[in-house]
């Protein structure tokens, strides 16, 4: 392996570059981290590979879906020197001969790609090659601010990446279930009387019950029309990174009908659900029929709006080729079924937009509120306007 002799530090600057290489493939890693991994690997050695790799993964790891992305980085960065030989052969930009299609996961060849520098910066050459991924601050606030429509394919990337770390707490509300608690309506007896049984069966001290809350239902609605193209991608990247910890979560895709996402929204990687998601849907880049696909959801999906708790997410431009009467009828349909519906619109990108096509306007008429979607800052805001808008 790889590893180098830890007298001469070759060791340390190597768990190090791999530190680097898991955060590009998407990982939370940080410093403190990358110092205890170098503590673990001085614990167990590095006379075997296996111990090794399973000691660097208890202090690198905190999401069970990012092992498998470790467990293949660490194959491929920890290995002979003639594999890794020909491994750069593959990658570097000089390298002579024709490379083979990589069967790794698209976050572990980017990760072990080389980097290059963001915006319209000269490109470094090839023995000058910086593996390390941090941006400056100045980058970042541009990728914050930047439309989704105007960047280039290299910061699309970035920005589709930077996406998968925005969370989405979902406002909640209270449910029949309860819970000890110190307010509420109704007495605890069975602690109520355990506590009397400490001091002489005096009820000095009354316990009660109080209800649970628990995150709204969701149900996203994503547009996979030619028009949302540069969207659909990264929102349900988006989608799917924010919302992982809520348990009630159904996603469908719409263009000429309806796909359902939920079950590839169930897969622990946000890669392979985009893979399975890519498989399902077999009208991106179509039209736009919501009300046809609203009419499939009514007859075949009623059962996924709990009752009127749901909210109801469309993410839209809005831009509906259907006949705008039976969509009013649909939407009417949902939004007499569901808690809200807001419309999360890419186009008010533009100042001064206005819902003036058929479809926009019948959706406007219906939907609760109508934000923007169309940067990553508007996407951080986007919880706090969830928040806002459920407390009216």
């Amino acid at each position: 392996m790889l590893l180098g002799d830890a007298r001469t530090g070759k060791l340390a600057d190597n768990i190090a570059g791999f530190g680097r290489a898991l955060r590009r493939a998407g990982l939370r890693v940080d410093s403190a981290r990358i110092a205890l991994a170098q503590q673990a690997a001085q614990l167990v050695g590095v006379d075997d590979k296996q111990d090794l790799g399973a000691a660097m993964e208890a202090v690198l790891v905190s999401r069970e879906g990012e092992r498998g992305v470790y467990r293949e980085l660490f194959d491929a960065w920890f290995r002979d020197p003639e594999v890794a030989h020909k491994l750069l052969a593959q990658l570097l930009p000089s390298a002579e001969g024709k490379a083979e299609p990589s069967k790794r996961r698209p976050r572990v060849s980017e990760a072990l790609a080389p980097q290059q520098r963001f915006g319209n910066a000269p490109k470094a050459p090839d023995k000058e090659v910086d593996f390390d991924a941090a941006m400056t601050a100045s980058e970042r606030a541009l990728l914050k601010h930047a439309d989704f429509n105007a960047m280039s394919a290299s910061e699309f990337h970035l920005v589709e990446r930077l996406a998968r770390e925005v969370t989405l707490p979902v406002p909640s509300m209270r449910v029949r279930r309860t819970r000890p608690g110190t307010r509420g309506a109704q007495l605890h007896w069975a602690r109520t009387l355990r506590s009397a049984s400490h001091t002489g069966g005096e009820l000095l001290l009354l316990r009660r019950l109080q209800r649970n809350r628990e995150p709204l239902p969701l149900l996203v609605l994503v547009d996979v029309s030619g028009s949302m193209e540069r969207y659909a991608r990264l929102l349900l990247a988006f989608l799917h990174a924010a919302t992982r910890a809520h348990r009630r979560r159904d996603v469908f895709a719409f263009g000429t009908h309806l796909t359902d996402l939920t079950p590839a929204f169930k897969l622990a990687d946000t890669d392979a659900m985009l893979a399975a998601a890519s498989t399902a849907i077999d009208d991106f880049a179509g039209g736009t029929r919501l009300g046809e696909s609203l009419a499939t959801l009514r007859q075949q999906h009623a059962r996924r709006l709990v009752g009127r708790r749901t909210l109801v997410l469309v993410i839209s431009d809005g831009l509906d080729t259907g006949e705008p009467e039976l969509l009013s009828r649909e939407l009417d349909w949902l939004t007499h079924r569901s808690r809200r519906l807001l419309w999360l619109n890419p186009l008010l990108r533009f100042e001064g937009y206005a819902p003036l096509a058929r479809g926009a306007a019948v959706l406007h008429s219906h939907a609760h509120a109508m934000l923007a979607v169309h940067n990553l800052a508007k996407l951080q805001d986007l919880a706090a306007s969830l928040a806002a808008l459920l407390k009216n």
